[in-house]
């Protein structure tokens, strides 16, 4: 299993606040008809687990949750309303659909959280709710209930993973099970980390820390169908607990599943991602009544002895089934496990090693640690004169870098009097000062953190009016920079349109380059619409309103606003939501000015997102209008399926979000291309019209595609049948086109995006 379970110094245990005597169920069945209040509890067939209403300590909501029943101060390990607390304890009960609910305690009328299954109309008053003596609740309906149910709390965690329940990725379309930890000790809301399979290596687990990024990571694993691990650990009775840990690959269903066994099912055991991020597996001791932690201690060991570096019978001890740690030297010129023993052996600054074969024929490799970065750079250091060149080469560069830097920043100031600081062109952009935006993000706090793109990292602010702001800070590493942000400068600052994100305002101030724009609460639509449980959120109605807006932003730009621009990097991470899910188009660093007159250009330097770019500007470096529109026809077969254009690349060599979408609505299978999580409660038309307007934005001729005019009397039209007949999408497949024989351009660069795919190759 490696380093899988964390191991913490400090336990935090916290227990439900039950105010009230439990009037208890005799069994663990709801039926129809019956309901669980505030006095009342579910009980599973052996007393193991309870389910009910509850509030945390030093808090005034309620929860339904489930929790161990037979123990003091029991742990709450699953809970259904973590968004939607209540005042008071609600209802629990089946409703008219047969789903799972709960409703207001008060009204009993307003739904405050529901299993929102796809039934059967047969279930209708035919199902059952079972708590299964696994914690595992169930509904249920016909001859198998508990086998096949319709629906089950361990497909939905919440922080806590039971023996049995598993973490699980479907890599075709990404759809996770997955923990996320509670805010607090005492608030079962959502907090900020999140553990599941690693979508970009589906071989490992990890937990991602929100607005962070990767906060913790397991050992790789070897998915060629099944692995796993046992741990061996003495319980209380004085006998040995097996702890079986199992990943596997279902080549069938494309799914990576995460999950553990315990040999004594008479053992209370469970597994925490707590609200600090820390995966910790606990096992109840009935003898000590405490929970106690089985994990590994992840701290350094320290030396009692200097090492003499092999003179006094030093040797190693060999350690399995660890996680590699990072920073690793490879020894290529060691051709034996004996010369790479010996390599680090007579090394004091070398802490251990280990031997690979990095790939299957190849020759064994001698991997190496020590005792930091600086050692592992110091060894390859050994001829004085490769550092004298270095340096000299170095600083050189810089003092370069430096120059050209101040020269640009002198001529750029001349270049935007007008558009920074109002003057020749009539534009009004404030100008802040560095200090005042040092205050409102707190000096860049890590708190204030949203993300990070190409440009650099963007942090919220408050502004003394009270006003929340988006500060994006070039970064000095960035690989964007300086020509994308006096781009985006010149170009949004002359821009205003409801679906166009808004410049307020810039900084260039002691080498700090700045720009300010409104605060967009619900984040970028990828955050959105790709996540199974954000996905919620989006409605039907609310995703064919946002393929509006974006439409309506593209024809703006395209047609209406007082300059003609290609934004060239449209795509679902530069759409950021504000408060009433209104799409706003961003990111205008890479965007190019069009004359009234002009209708393509020509560039040696493609920029973009993979998967979003049109055929005729990946492969030969022509962009015009309709450049955009093939993009804006893939951002409707993603909001409309649900599904990452690219996350078809990652795990199938020759099919494409278009390729599937298309082989389906060929065969007249078209609703199936529509998410589940809307497929029900859409307009069928409506969705099935987006679908047909996608597939002729993504056509391989640019002739063929419609300019956003039309595409936006095509989606406000009713008649589905009028609109002209689509041709098979350009890139429905996968291909390897040579880069001399199409003619692809010498610099290709492309924008910085965390969700989708960026290669600098043509398809």
């Amino acid at each position: 299993m490696g380093r899988l379970i964390a191991c913490v110094l400090t336990l935090l245990v916290f227990s439900p606040k039950l105010p009230f005597s439990f009037c208890t169920s005799k069994h663990n069945l709801l039926v129809p008809g019956k309901s669980i209040s505030a006095d009342q509890t579910l009980i599973s067939p052996t007393g193991n687990f309870a389910l009910g209403f509850f509030s945390p300590e030093n808090c005034t909501k309620y929860f339904l949750g489930i929790w161990y029943n037979t123990i003091p101060n029991p742990p709450i390990v699953w809970v259904a309303n973590r968004e939607t607390p209540l005042d008071s304890p609600g209802v629990f009960l089946l409703g008219s659909d047969g789903n799972l609910v709960v409703l207001d305690g008060k009204t009993r009328k307003a739904l405050i959280w529901s299993s929102n299954a796809s039934l059967p109309a047969s279930a209708t008053n035919a199902t059952i709710g079972l708590l299964m003596d696994t914690g595992n609740l169930v509904l249920g309906f016909g001859k198998d209930q508990t086998r096949d149910p319709l629906w089950q709390s361990f497909d939905h965690p919440s922080d806590t993973l039971l023996p049995g329940m598993m973490i699980s990725l479907n890599k075709r379309t990404d759809q996770q099970r997955r923990l996320t930890s509670w805010a607090a000790v005492d608030d079962p809301k959502p907090g900020k980390f999140s553990l599941g399979i690693d979508l970009q290596v589906p071989a490992l687990v990890v937990v991602r820390k929100e607005n962070f990024g990767p906060y913790w990571r397991s050992a790789v694993y070897n998915l060629t169908g099944h692995e796993s691990k046992s741990i061996a650990f003495k319980n209380p009775s004085a006998t040995f607990l097996v702890l079986s840990f199992n990943v596997e690959s279902d080549d069938h269903t494309d799914e990576v599943y995460f999950t553990y066994r315990v040999s004594d099912t008479s053992v209370k055991l469970r597994s925490v991602l707590n609200p600090n991020g820390l995966f910790v597996l606990l096992l109840w001791q009935d003898d000590s009544k405490t929970w106690s932690e089985l994990g590994y201690w992840t701290g350094e060991c320290v030396r009692e002895k200097a090492l003499t570096c092999g003179r006094n019978r030093e040797g190693f001890s060999k350690v399995e089934f660890l996680k590699l740690p990072d920073h690793a030297v490879v020894l290529e010129n060691k051709k034996s496990r004996s010369e790479c023993e010996s390599e680090c052996l007579h090394n004091c600054s070398c802490k251990a090693y280990a031997c690979a074969n990095v790939a299957q024929g190849s020759p064994m490799r001698c991997i190496t640690w020590y005792g930091g970065k600086g050692h592992a750079k110091n060894f390859f250091k050994k001829r004085w004169a490769v550092i004298a060149i270095a340096i000299v080469s170095a600083t050189t560069g810089l003092l370069a870098a430096i120059f050209g830097y101040l020269l640009w920043k002198r001529i750029s100031r001349n270049e935007d009097n007008g558009s920074a600081g109002g003057g020749k062109d009539g534009t009004e952009l404030p100008l802040s000062g560095l200090k005042s935006i040092l205050a409102a993000t707190n000096n860049f706090s890590e708190a204030n953190k949203l993300g990070e793109g190409g440009f650099g990292p963007v942090y919220k602010g408050i502004l003394p009016e009270n006003e929340e702001v988006a500060i994006k800070r070039l970064s000095k590493k960035s690989g964007q920079g300086h020509e994308e942000f006096k781009n985006e400068l010149k170009l949004i600052a002359k821009l205003q349109h409801t679906n166009l994100v808004r410049l307020l305002g810039c900084c260039n101030e002691e080498e700090e380059m700045i720009l300010i724009y409104e605060y967009m609460p619900n984040r970028s639509l990828d955050k959105l619409v790709f996540d199974p449980y954000e996905k919620i959120k989006l409605d039907w109605g609310k995703r064919f309103r946002i393929i509006e807006g974006i439409a309506q932003g593209v024809l703006y730009i395209h047609k209406y606003s007082r300059l003609r621009i290609i934004h060239r990097d449209l795509k679902a991470s530069n759409i950021l939501l504000d408060g009433e899910m209104n799409p706003k188009i961003s990111d205008f660093g890479m965007a190019r000015i069009f004359g009234m007159n002009q209708t393509e250009a020509n560039t040696g330097r493609v920029v973009g997102t993979y998967g979003y770019m049109s055929p005729e500007y990946a492969l030969l470096g022509n962009f015009s209008e309709k450049s955009d529109v093939f993009s804006f026809g893939v951002l409707i077969l993603e909001i409309v399926s649900g599904k990452r254009n690219s996350s078809f690349h990652r795990f199938d060599p020759t099919l494409t979000l278009t390729g599937w979408a298309w082989e389906l609505w060929k065969e007249g299978r078209g609703m199936e291309v529509i998410d589940e999580s809307v497929r029900e409660a859409c307009e069928p038309h409506e969705a099935l019209k987006c679908m047909h307007v996608g597939f002729l934005c993504v056509q391989e001729d640019p002739a063929d595609r419609p300019t956003m005019s039309s595409v936006f009397l095509m989606l406000q039209g009713n008649e589905a049948a009028s609109l002209p007949l689509s041709k098979e999408p350009a890139f429905s497949m996968h291909r390897n086109y040579p880069r001399a024989a199409v003619g692809i351009p010498a610099v290709t660069s492309f924008s910085n995006n965390v969700i989708t795919i960026s290669i600098p190759e043509g398809r």
